[in-house]
Parts: structure tokens; C-alpha cells; sequence
């Protein structure tokens, strides 16, 4: 489909192997993806990075562009948290940077691997990080056979921002035990398992954080910082005023990069609002006007996209041309709300004889459906409508965000969203590994869904009344950051007392630990009574409700054995009604 060998794409090669900045207007943003993309098949030993509006474009961006490349390419998000606040980003968002600037330091040795594919946004090029060079010193490579002391190494992971724990669950924690060292890095979807015989490191593990079982046996490990803001901070504080040396994205491209400005316009206005918000002065912020002087500097390869075309401009060999790609909005409108079924019929249908019309037209027609449900349904639709398949129309397994076509290419994209007539709902970035989403459902808390009042039930010690959140002194560290903390926030829940003249007991629960703690739901209007701390009543109920599982599973078991014994019943064939329905709501399984 991209067709980097037509003379089209070879003339734009030409233009781009001069370097210096390019814009390329009339490009509707569900096509910039795939004139990115484009970019990367021309020019595959060059990095390309990409630049969104923002984080929800950027995941857009980042999902078309898998569908495209057939690869995942590297996410470089902004923090979420201002810097100047006390505040540290979430634990996936480091991950995902510093999966990326040690991939590109990786790719800058002698002998990498292939260039990379960054989709990033304007705010994430703003705040600055580690040079490039302090990085590689705060980054160590270990592999089998390497003999070192396990407590220096240690040593070193808690000044890098790496929190010692009994059992590693979480990405920037440690865990000793004897001659085995776990170790969650954050750039890596699964912890490893060192195992020392004295000084050298014998055997490198991963394994399954929830079950402690061993995937398999790897042969090497990096293990860049746990923590990036936080060490920035502590660094600067160091500095003792001075100004702290720091770096940003493009300080780690090679000098052939090619930087893709999604609507330079937008992202203009985003860097403005931005700045508007950072007090003078920040050492962890560069102004967009600066940055994009530094890009110029550098000699790097900047293409601008828009999807608007200035009056006059339509003539330019580099605006409209050859590389003008336009939304299918005007051919398939979709709206917030959905249609009368009638009214959607009719729009479909003439949509789909526009589609008929284009490749009479000699129109290549590529339609991406996201599972092949989805593509049995739209071979049924295409003939209900007494079309025959034709070799110019190709149907694939991909998720985009919306279609687009190209009059002088010849060429029509088409998404589920055209097809059925709904927008696609944009999920957030699903985190790497595979155990992540359920260890989150685990460990995470809404304490918007408690009031001082209610009641909560700990996991250990039953029924109690929650009391609200308190700050209790404490010498400790921030996990993945380094920063000391002088108090720690903790859940209070109060239980009841032992004789009814004492004072009622109070447990303070960190809010790292609030995992252990959840509302309490009951049948009816009823308030049980409050548990005491230490008693035996909650590990009774416990016990209790364990057999009662065992009962209700073995009750299940009965059942289905019952019916394996008896004859089943043949329903009746899918009709197209019931095929429509299923298609037209297409459910994704949850993790577990």
C-alpha cells in the first residue's frame, strides 16, 4: 500500500535527503500516521519521531501506527504532574521514557540495532531529563557470569531510586533473599531473578511477580534509574543553586532524524498554555521557541502536516500535489449520537455504492477491520447490496482511528468506523506486561467512593469504620524517585474496643497498602458491628465463607455433570438481524 517505489515517493525521498524543514499541507490527521509511516519504509536506517497535540492524540497516533509499521513503535509521554509541585509521575509513565532514551542511547553504539520509531507530544519535548551521558553512567548492563559483591550492586539501585521490599511486586523495587536478588526494572515488563554463587551472578531469571514462577532464563539485564523527576530534584537540590546540567528528547536522536510536526499550529498553542503554567526560571522546562531553534541547529529533517491548505497554496509541488490525503467525513458522516436505524441504513448503502463507484474508478480500496468478525460482516454487507468482491478491493486485520482518501493517489482507507457508522472509543495505553492490569485492579483505591463514616473491611482484620486520610511523621523514601518523605499518608479506620470502657482502637493503613482495605457491602439496610483488633469473630467469618465457596463450587460442579448427561437443544441459525447486533457492538475481553 505505501508504494515507496512509485515515482511519487521516490521524488519526495529526493526533497527529504536535503534535510532543513518541509510542510506539507491538505493532510487530514487520520492520514499523518500513514504519511509517518510512509516516511519510515523511504528511509528505513533514519529515526522518525513523531510530535502529537497532545497525550490523547499521541495514543491515537501511537495505535495507528502499529496497525501500519506492523511494529510497536516507542511512546515518549509528558509527566502528567507539573514539576514544580510535590508530586511525582505514575510509575508506567517513567517506564515508557526511559524505555525510550535507553533504546535510543542503545541505538547510538557502534554497531545498533534498527533506527527508532518515536511518537511523542509537544509537552513531553518541553521537560527536560537526563543528559544522555549521566543516563549511561546511572544505567547498569549485567549478564551471566558477571562477578561483582550483590550488596554494592544493591547499594547502587537505592541511590538510583530502586525501593527495597520483602517481595518485589511493583516496577522500581528490590527484594534480597540470601543469594537471590529480585529486581523490577522499569523499562522491563517482568521482574528478574538474580541468583549469586558468591560473587558471580550464576543464573538470570524473569518470572510472574503474583505467582513468583519462573518464565524462562534470559541471558543479560539493563537496569536504567527506577525514578527520573524525583532524581532530577534531588540532583538539582544538590546542586546547591547552580543551575543543574539536563537534556531533552532531541538531545538523544542521531543527526539524521526526522522530526513530524502534527499541526504545528496546535502544537504552538499547546507549548503556549503550557509555559503559562511553569514559573520562570524552571530548570526541568525549555520554551517551545527555543527548542524548535535547536531542532533547526541540529540539522534535523523537519516536516510540518496540516490539514488546512492556505488560499494559493494548492499549486505547490509540496502542499496539495501528489501528497494530499482528505477525511471521509463528507462521504461517511458520523454522529455523537446515533441515527434512527433507518436513516443508518440508508447512509450506510450509499456509502457503500460510493465505494462501488471508486473502484469502477480504478480506486485501491483497503478496509481494516479490527477482528474477523467484523470482516465476515462487512463481506455479508457487501453483497447484500449485490456487489461482487474485486481484486482492487483488500480487506485486512488492523484498528485505526478513522479512513481517508487520496484523489491522486487513487486510494481509499476504510475503518470499522465507516462501516458501521460509530466512533471508535479511544482506550487508554494498556500497560506492557501482562500481569499489570490485574496487579493495578489490586492495588488501587477510589477513596472518592469513601466518607468519613463508612464502613471499610480489611483483608486481615475485618469491619471498621473509616476515619478519613491522615499524615503520620515517617523517615522513608518515595518508591521509584529517591525523595525523602517526612510524613506518609495513611488511612484511618477505627474498630471497636475490646471492654466497652476502653477507648475505640484506631489502625493506620499506608496508602501504599490500601490494596488491604475495601467498602463495606451488604444486603439491606443492616450495619454490622465493628470487629476488634485481635478478636477472633473476623477469622471465624473468614473460615466461614471459604467453606461456603467450596459448597457453592462443588454445588456447580454437580450441576454441569448433570447436564453433560442430558441432550442438548439446536437453536436456530444466526439471522442477519442478530449478526448485525453483534457486530455493531463489538466487546473486547477484559484481562482476567
Amino acid at each position: 500500500m505505501f508504494a515507496e517505489t512509485a515515482p511519487a515517493a521516490q521524488s519526495l525521498a529526493r526533497r527529504l535527503e536535503d534535510g532543513g524543514a518541509l510542510s506539507f499541507s491538505g493532510i487530514a490527521p487520520p492520514a499523518q500516521p500513514f504519511f509517518a509511516a510512509l516516511l519510515q519504509k523511504l528511509f528505513p536506517r533514519r529515526a522518525v519521531v513523531v510530535v502529537a497535540e497532545n497525550l490523547k492524540t499521541q495514543e491515537t497516533f501511537q495505535q495507528d501506527l502499529e496497525t501500519w509499521l506492523g511494529s510497536f513503535p516507542l511512546f515518549y509521554p509528558e509527566w502528567e504532574v507539573f514539576q514544580h509541585e510535590n508530586k511525582l509521575p505514575h510509575a508506567d509513565i517513567v517506564s515508557d521514557r526511559l524505555q525510550t532514551l535507553v533504546a535510543l542511547s542503545e541505538s547510538s553504539k557502534p554497531q545498533p540495532e534498527k533506527p527508532q520509531f518515536i511518537v511523542t507530544n509537544v509537552v513531553a519535548l518541553l521537560q527536560k531529563t537526563f543528559p544522555p551521558g549521566d543516563l549511561t553512567g546511572r544505567t547498569r548492563h549485567l549478564r551471566r557470569g558477571d562477578r561483582f559483591p550483590p550488596l554494592d550492586l544493591i547499594e547502587q539501585l537505592e541511590e538510583q531510586g530502586y525501593e527495597p521490599e520483602a517481595q518485589v511486586s511493583q516496577k522500581g523495587e528490590i527484594a534480597l533473599r540470601g543469594g537471590i536478588l529480585d529486581v523490577f526494572p522499569p523499562t522491563s515488563p517482568w521482574p528478574v531473578r538474580l541468583e549469586f554463587f558468591g560473587d558471580e551472578l550464576e543464573s538470570l531469571r524473569e518470572f510472574d511477580p503474583l505467582t513468583q514462577i519462573s518464565r524462562g532464563a534470559i541471558a543479560e539485564i539493563i537496569l536504567p534509574p527506577a525514578g527520573e523527576l524525583g532524581i532530577l530534584r534531588r540532583q538539582s537540590q544538590d546542586a546547591a543553586g547552580a543551575r543543574p546540567s539536563l537534556a531533552s528528547l532531541p538531545d538523544y536522536l542521531p543527526p539524521d532524524s526526522i522530526i513530524v510536526l502534527c499541526e504545528p499550529e496546535q502544537l504552538s498553542l499547546r507549548a503556549d498554555e503550557y509555559e503559562s503554567q511553569i514559573p520562570a526560571g524552571d530548570p526541568f522546562f525549555v520554551p517551545w521557541r527555543e527548542l524548535r531553534a535547536d531542532l533547526e541547529r541540529r540539522a534535523f529533517t523537519v516536516i510540518e502536516l496540516s490539514e488546512a491548505i492556505e488560499a494559493g497554496e494548492a499549486a505547490g509541488p509540496w502542499t496539495a500535489g501528489d501528497w494530499q490525503f482528505q477525511s471521509l467525513e463528507a462521504f461517511r458522516p458520523l454522529a455523537e449520537r446515533a441515527h434512527d436505524p433507518q436513516i443508518a441504513e440508508a447512509q450506510r448503502r450509499e456509502f457503500f455504492a460510493q465505494l462501488h463507484r471508486w473502484l469502477r474508478q480504478d480506486f485501491s480500496i483497503h478496509v481494516f477491520c479490527n477482528n474477523d468478525g467484523e470482516r465476515r460482516r462487512f463481506r455479508e454487507i457487501w453483497q447484500e447490496n449485490g456487489f461482487s468482491v474485486e481484486k482492487n478491493l483488500r480487506l485486512s486485520l488492523g484498528t485505526l482511528s478513522r479512513g481517508f482518501i487520496s484523489d491522486q493517489r487513487k486510494l481509499v482507507v476504510v475503518t470499522d468506523a465507516e462501516i458501521f457508522g460509530r466512533y471508535k472509543i479511544q482506550r487508554p495505553r494498556k500497560l506492557k506486561s501482562a500481569h499489570a492490569l490485574a496487579a493495578r485492579s489490586a492495588l488501587d483505591i477510589d477513596f472518592t467512593d469513601l466518607e468519613e463514616g463508612d464502613l471499610v473491611v480489611h483483608l486481615q482484620y475485618g469491619i471498621g469504620k473509616f476515619l478519613g486520610l491522615k499524615n503520620l511523621p515517617a523517615a522513608t523514601r518515595l518508591p521509584t524517585s529517591g525523595v525523602a518523605l517526612a510524613e506518609i499518608e495513611c488511612l484511618v479506620i477505627e474498630y471497636a474496643p475490646a471492654k466497652p470502657a476502653d477507648e475505640p482502637p484506631k489502625l493506620y493503613v499506608p496508602v501504599s497498602e490500601a490494596h488491604l482495605a475495601s467498602k463495606y457491602v451488604g444486603a439491606g439496610k443492616v450495619r454490622p458491628p465493628l470487629n476488634t483488633l485481635g478478636g477472633t469473630r473476623w477469622m471465624k467469618a473468614r473460615e466461614q465463607a471459604e467453606r461456603a465457596v467450596r459448597d457453592v463450587a462443588a454445588e456447580l460442579l454437580r450441576i454441569q455433570a448433570a447436564r453433560e448427561t442430558q441432550s442438548g437443544h439446536a437453536f436456530k441459525a444466526d439471522s442477519a438481524w442478530q449478526s448485525e447486533f453483534e457486530s455493531a457492538f463489538v466487546y473486547e475481553e477484559t484481562p482476567d
